[in-house]
């Protein structure tokens, strides 16, 4: 027997995304949050309850007018639109894989080109402003050990926000060479460096922690045993960064999301090589990385004085890389 589109709609999210793909849960909200709207769209469209969709109902036509409700209805930006094209795409193929009558609607769907437009601009903060968010943090309070570890993880790491919400106290290794890994985007885990200072909070932390021997016991909380979610580790960012940030012609939030970028930017300018970079951060195509070379002048500068010949040295004389000189992140990496 043929599917109907409620068993279609329960596989996809149950069997397909969740067990096939391993999406993360945010991942699959964010298809869920996809479908919600196409259905209700289509139903709309229909004039019927949502009960009551076949899957012969999902048409191009009414895929292409959903995009256009996005945008001139709901006011979407053209990456939300974008986005929600991506999910669609995948969500018809998945059909199409199962009913093979829908094959040509899946192909067709699948051709909906991808709207240009111009990459998000990339904010990041300076050394000074660093310096600024850290000297401005509480000494004393509830939650001023855990804010503080909280930032200076953050900006250590470059962890997604997600990231930091997950972690758990099994995944941090505080011994000689601390570490922390990472469990990123498409169910992969990496392993980051931690400072010194960073390991010394971190352990201040556990030990302040009540049950913090526990593996499975979350890193940061928002009350005893109760992770801080996405939204949580927002505020705690905002409340510390209001300060910095920018109106006018270029305005600036201070995000969990640009400590991110300002890990990247200063690893950058210390002259850590690109590739580890990537791997620093979880990328998955170096193209994401490269990125961070356009961000600042410093490291435009400093690539133009490496590069810059001595005309009076010996022929063939080179300056090496400064990334290459570094003994201790070469032997941190040979650990692992």
């Amino acid at each position: 027997m043929m599917p109907n589109l409620g068993q279609i709609v329960h596989s996809f999210f149950q069997d397909y995304l969740k067990v096939q793909k391993g999406l993360r849960p945010s991942s699959i909200r964010s298809y869920r949050d996809t479908l919600r709207l196409f259905l209700r769209f289509v139903a709309g469209d229909v004039r019927c309850s949502l009960t009551k969709l076949s899957v012969q109902e999902l048409t191009l036509e009414r895929s292409l007018a959903f995009l256009k409700h996005l945008e001139e209805v709901r006011g979407n930006h053209i990456r939300t639109r974008n986005q929600r094209l991506a999910a669609l795409r995948t969500f018809f193929e998945y059909v199409a894989s199962r009913i093979p009558d829908m094959l040509d609607v899946g192909q067709r769907v699948a051709a909906i080109p991808i709207k240009r437009v111009p990459p998000p601009e990339t904010h990041f903060l300076e050394r000074e402003e660093v310096t600024s968010v850290f000297q401005g943090l509480p000494r004393k309070g509830r939650h001023a050990l855990r804010d503080r570890t909280l930032l200076l993880f953050l900006y250590n790491t470059g962890a997604r926000v997600q990231e930091a919400a997950d972690l758990r106290v099994g995944n941090l290794d505080l011994g000689p060479q601390p570490r922390v890994q990472l469990h990123g985007k498409g169910d992969k885990w990496r392993t980051c460096p931690l400072w010194a200072d960073t390991a010394k909070q971190m352990n201040m932390l556990m030990e302040e922690a009540t049950k913090s021997s526990a593996r499975d016991h979350p890193v940061f909380c928002s009350r005893p045993g109760v992770p801080l979610t996405r939204f949580g580790i927002y505020k705690i960012v905002r409340q510390h960064a209001r300060h910095l940030d920018r109106e006018g012609a270029h305005p600036r939030r201070i995000t969990p999301h640009i400590f991110r970028h300002t890990a990247a930017v200063h690893l950058l300018e210390s002259g850590v090589e690109i590739n580890v970079i990537r791997a620093w951060l979880g990328h998955v195509h170096l193209d994401t990385t490269n990125r961070y070379a356009e961000l600042t002048l410093r490291a435009k500068q400093e690539a133009l004085r490496t590069c810059e010949p001595d005309l009076g040295a010996p022929a063939g004389a080179h300056r090496r890389g400064v990334w290459k000189d570094d003994e201790s992140l070469l032997a941190w990496l040979a650990s692992l």
